[in-house]
């Protein structure tokens, strides 16, 4: 399914597409990308059923010590029985520190760049699969759905099966549910 602009005017539509495979596949595990937590919420209000592990920007992202994400958010997505994950993002950490500072092009950045030859959403949905197995919260070896954007909001989902960080080629989409053809 491909959208016709990027950004969060597809978060609805994601969210019907990608709970619509994980129902026909029978996929329990959803992972999506949520900086506020206003997507992670809108995906629970759909998918109470499913284990939801949101996975948001690194504080400190949007400047020295910033959370996206408010205290009452997290504790109301927690409240909810979703899985919030903050942490040093998959494909920037420390590379995008030395690109910051010396001004190069590192395998991390490159790999995330190659990715967002697919879309934006693709890359993030990689990225925040990745990460949420290396934070021991979905399971090894099982395919997962998972849901990303190009900004705020969701515009991609894939169904997936990560790797740890330290086999990532290892790693297997499967298939591409729905992203923006832009």
């Amino acid at each position: 399914m491909y959208w016709k602009e990027k950004g969060p005017v597809n978060t609805g539509a994601t969210i019907e597409a990608a709970l619509e495979r994980a129902q026909e596949l029978g996929i329990g595990t959803l992972v999506v990308a949520s900086n506020s937590g206003a997507t992670a919420e809108k995906l629970f209000g759909q998918a109470k059923n499913f284990q939801i592990v949101c996975v948001t920007h690194h504080v400190g992202f949007t400047g020295p010590g910033e959370d996206e994400m408010s205290a009452e958010m997290r504790a109301s997505l927690k409240e909810k029985g979703v899985t919030v994950h903050t942490a040093t993002h998959l494909l920037a950490g420390v590379e995008r520190g030395l690109r910051n500072r010396f001004q190069g092009a590192y395998p991390s950045e490159i790999v995330a760049s190659t990715l967002r030859l697919l879309g934006q959403g693709l890359k993030v949905c990689v990225e925040i699969s990745v990460m949420a197995l290396d934070a021991g919260l979905i399971s090894h070896g099982e395919e997962i759905i998972a849901l990303g954007g190009s900004g705020r909001g969701a515009d991609t989902s894939c169904v997936i099966v990560p790797a740890h960080s330290n086999n990532f080629f290892d790693t297997t989409v499967k298939e591409i549910i729905c992203r923006p053809r832009q």
